[in-house]
């Protein structure tokens, strides 16, 4: 079980109208609902790991430590939402190391999880776990296996595998799920492709992953899914229907998910030595 803790206006989405100097002036709403996600989880004893965008994490350092002293793990996903093939390799360093330093004064605790903005470890920019092993990074979800137009490697492995790394690390990847479907990998349980499918079809994959491929299945969620009452941003038709389709169905499937499955977080389940 994943979060990534970002607000409705950070999302790529929307990046060709919010530009990033403006954050300010949009109402935030990440607090009051990621406060809800936390509700919703204790209220079934589920635990997960929650990546803070760093500009959250400065914003609203109560929240980071509401994360922490529920039992959750705190992972990194980045400072500013930027996509890490728009900039360089210095760009993504310096933007790693400020979110973790800002996330590690709030909780006290070491951060040695990741997952990149938008899944932008891509082909082309696979020389950013480097960057993640160098600065002391462990586990890393930012892998999509899946052909999409803003991220994605359709050939990576679609399990937890371990990486290693030229610097003589090595790095621990949880992919998003996916199923074989026609040769293709089809995304499954997460994010837009929860909110877009009936909850049956998710419920049946995740049961196929667990018990006809004996492998864990990974949920990511974002707490604006789970906000349909959030401000409307005038944007293109398709990033109007990634953003706000069946958001006010996403709560009511997330608390079957927790009801029908038991969850954990991503590093706990890693420990279990599922890795290829």
């Amino acid at each position: 079980m994943t979060v990534d803790v970002e607000d409705y206006f950070h999302v790529q989405a929307f990046a060709g109208v919010v530009r990033r100097p403006d954050w300010e002036r949009y109402p935030s709403r990440v607090e009051r609902n990621t406060l809800r996600l936390l509700e919703m989880f204790a209220g079934r004893q589920v635990r997960g790991t929650f990546f803070v965008l760093g500009w959250v994490a400065e914003k609203f350092p109560g929240l980071v430590q509401a994360i922490r002293k529920a039992g959750h793990r705190v992972g990194c996903h980045g400072y500013a939402h930027r996509l890490i093939y728009e900039g360089n390799e210095m760009d993504f360093r310096n933007d790693v190391r400020r979110a973790r330093q800002t996330i590690e004064d709030i909780t006290g605790v070491s951060v040695t999880s990741f997952r990149a903005p938008s899944y932008s470890i891509t082909s082309a920019t696979l020389w950013a776990f480097e960057v993640l092993g160098e600065e002391g990074f462990e586990y890393d979800s930012s892998i999509f296996p899946v052909i999409h137009d803003n991220y994605g490697i359709p050939n990576a492995p679609r399990f937890p595998y371990i990486k290693r790394l030229k610097c003589g690390r090595q790095i621990s990847e949880f992919p998003p799920s996916t199923l074989r479907v026609f040769g293709n990998n089809m995304p499954v349980a997460g994010g837009g492709y929860l909110r877009l499918f009936p909850y049956r079809l998710t419920a049946w994959a995740i049961h196929h992953l667990n018990k006809s491929e004996r492998q864990p299945a990974m949920v990511y969620l974002h707490p604006w899914e789970i906000d349909p009452d959030q401000p409307r941003i005038s944007a293109s038709w398709l990033s109007r229907f990634r953003h706000y389709n069946n958001l006010d169905s996403t709560e009511a499937k997330c608390l079957k998910l927790l009801d029908d499955f038991s969850w954990a977080p991503m590093e706990d389940v890693l420990a279990q030595g599922l890795l290829q």
